[in-house]
């Protein structure tokens, strides 16, 4: 039984089976979260205690989000709970099933959508019984070769023969996907000249085209030729689906996305006038959809991130004289809040999205996203704050927490996405998450190439994560914790991170990165290499860490130039740190350009049998002698196990003589979470 809620307070229930006409009692509930919003409008008023909006079991479908405004804000005394009732799972689907399926040729199944035929509706992405399907590529199995660079570089590209035909159908919405470093264009065929092979897009790469890792065909019907694949029509209004064997159409569950959005929380942060003191606990989203904007495609620098006109200007895409739109350059977010405050996910589940699950957008501060089930993402699972350097402090999304979340499987629909990404952004907490499958980064924190302008990144701390198994996307992995620009005060510490593929590191330190803390970090079996750095590193601290079992290199020190001064080449400090490898090297250089980074106090154990440990091409004693690693040691560090992965340290350890600390890793990842009870 459900108690009732504190005089004091107010309470309101939802139902797939209610009536919006309904008073919204346990007995007689409401039917749509809108209404019940409408109704907490009214009753919080006079509340002195919690609101509650409880939330019966059942689907509910949306195909536009859901607003919240200012005056739909809590207070810290009476804050707005909407909550799933106890043992119930409600669902918000932005999906629309798909109905009235007729068998075809050579076992294609068809089914004729009116809404797509007269240009309602276009999707991007599909799914049976819950599951996402491809959709039809050529070639069915990994990517072509670039035949040779044509002009303009970013916006064209000669092909090979028989990879690119003028005679597909719908060609328009046919889109060319060309795998670059860190990200990917989604381009729009423009033209093709079959005489020269060359294709030309109605919008351009961030890189040159030919600077990639291959690229391959989307959306194209005659690519329909592999179990699991689909095609729609927008011509005709027809879905085509290829079943996987034993499946019986008729009786699948198979939806499309609809809705951009589920949520919309609209504060207004420049006038004050804020969304606060809402929960959403105990929910569950499913579904999300996003087009591809019809004349440029998609391309974007890092991350998946917007692209303001401003930086499309500065990326060299056309955006003067076009009528676009700042949405033609966004990748959306499930959920989007601008001007939050104190606003709580907990234990929801946000899955099958097109593109990221949550974003906090700009003037999004002290809010928690806590305990909750991230999976299957189009992008990445959580966004905070902007790309652009603000000076104005309540645009700033700031002190928000991140913690106790599984997020895993993203990078679905665009390739170079973190699982969190934190822009000019300072305070945050991201803690006690497990992140693991295809992300181009598991954590993402800073935003500048370079020193200046300011970074708002500041006093972040990324810590006791388990992060594991990335790299399984097309694009691979760069690093799994990757930091970027000036941050003094962000600390990296507690983390596991192990198994990362796809030529990835483990922690990479890159361009313009000082005043941060690396320690007490358990870093092993990464592709390339455990630590990154950028020879335009000032002031970090990396101590107290394990980085082992590389399978290149245990640090790589790498050399880009900043945008806004000459190469410095000092990484920081690097002391107390164990680095163990076995059929690998301890750095990737054999020389560096200078010897100016400061190294002392560690442990170095090359494990491959009968192999001498080296520094670049130098013996220990010649090492030294560069005034590199004094009083550091080469000694076998006697970890318990590291062939079942454990890497604490056995008592007779030589690295406790050189001050070494043990690392606790036992809180690592989500902690058992106690579901809150209802108040009497």
């Amino acid at each position: 039984m459900l108690a009732s809620a504190p005089a004091s307070g107010a309470e309101f229930y939802i139902s797939p089976t209610g009536d919006d006409a309904n008073p919204g009692t346990k007995d007689r509930p409401f039917t749509t979260l809108a209404r019940a919003r409408d109704a907490v409008r009214q009753a919080k008023a006079s509340a002195t205690a919690p609101v509650r909006v409880w939330i019966r079991g059942g689907t509910y479908r949306l195909t536009d989000p859901v607003v919240f405004a200012p005056q739909d804000s809590g207070t810290r005394e009476a804050p707005i709970v909407y909550a799933a009732c106890p043992g119930e799972r409600p669902v918000f689907s932005g999906a629309r099933p798909i109905t009235g399926w007729k068998r075809g040729q050579d076992g294609v199944w068809s089914a004729q959508i009116a809404e797509v035929k007269a240009g309602e509706w276009y999707f991007r992405q599909l799914f049976v019984n819950g599951q996402r399907r491809p959709r039809a590529r050529l070639p069915s199995k990994g990517t072509y070769k670039i035949a040779g660079a044509a002009e303009p570089r970013k916006w064209a590209f000669k092909f090979g023969p028989g990879q690119i035909d003028p005679n597909w159908r719908n060609l328009s919405d046919v889109e060319v996907i060309v795998l670059q470093f860190w990200t990917e264009g989604r381009l729009r065929i423009a033209s093709i000249d079959q005489a020269t092979r060359t294709v030309k897009f109605t919008g351009q790469a961030f890189r040159p085209l030919d600077w990639n890792k291959g690229w391959y065909v989307e959306n194209v019907y005659e690519g329909l030729t592999d179990p699991g694949e689909w095609y729609l029509d927008r011509a005709t209004g027809v879905l085509f689906y290829r079943p996987l064997p034993g499946e019986k159409v008729d009786q699948l569950e198979i939806v499309a996305p609809v809705a951009r959005h589920w949520l919309r929380l609209e504060g207004d942060y420049q006038r004050g006038k804020l969304v606060e003191h809402v929960t959403f606990r105990g929910l569950t989203f499913h579904y999300t959809s996003w087009t591809l904007d019809e004349k440029l495609g998609y391309s974007y620098p890092q991350a998946a991130i917007e692209l303001t006109p401003k930086k499309l200007l500065w990326a060299g895409h056309p955006a003067e004289g076009l009528s676009v739109s700042q949405s033609h350059f966004e990748v959306p977010a499930g959920i989007y809040a601008n001007g939050a405050h104190h606003v709580r996910f907990e234990d929801t589940e946000l899955a099958h999205t097109g593109a990221w699950a949550i974003d906090l957008s700009r003037g999004c501060q002290d809010n928690q996203i806590v305990g909750n089930h991230i999976h299957d993402l189009g992008a990445g699972a959580v966004r905070v704050g902007s790309p652009d350097v603000t000076f104005d402090d309540a645009e700033e999304s700031c002190r928000n927490a991140i913690t106790d979340n599984h997020i895993h499987d993203g990078d679905n629909v665009y390739l170079g996405a973190p699982a969190v990404w934190i822009g000019q952004s300072s305070g945050n907490r991201i803690a006690h998450n497990e992140i693991h499958g295809p992300f181009e980064w598991a954590v993402s924190v800073g935003w500048n190439w370079g020193y200046m302008p300011p970074n708002r990144a500041r006093d972040n701390l990324v810590e006791y994560n388990h992060v594991h198994h990335l790299g399984a996307g097309a694009l691979g992995t760069h690093g799994a914790l990757y930091f970027l620009g000036i941050q003094p005060g962000t600390a990296a510490r507690y983390n596991h991170v192990h198994h990362i593929s796809g030529k990835g590191s483990g922690i990479v330190l890159d361009n313009g990165s000082v005043g941060m803390v690396v320690e007490y970090n358990v870093v092993h079996h990464c592709q390339y290499a455990s630590l990154m750095c950028n020879h335009n590193d000032l002031g970090n601290i990396i101590q107290n860490n394990v980085f082992a079992l590389a399978d290149q290199m245990q640090v790589h020190r790498i050399g880009d130039l900043p945008r806004d001064h000459e190469m410095v080449d000092q990484t920081g400090v690097l002391y107390r740190n164990i680095f163990y490898w076995r059929d690998s090297k301890l750095f990737k250089r054999d020389s560096w350009p200078k010897y100016d980074m400061i190294m002392d106090y560690n442990l170095f154990f090359d494990a491959t049998p009968g192999q001498e440990t080296r520094f670049q091409t130098f013996t220990f004693e010649q090492w030294k002698r560069k005034k590199m690693d004094v009083h550091s040691i080469v000694a076998d560090p006697c970890f318990v196990d590291p062939g079942k992965d454990d890497y604490a340290l056995k008592p007779e350890s030589p690295a406790f003589k050189l001050g070494f600390r043990p690392i606790d890793l036992s809180t690592v990842g989500p902690r058992p979470r106690k579901r809150p009870e209802r108040t009497k």
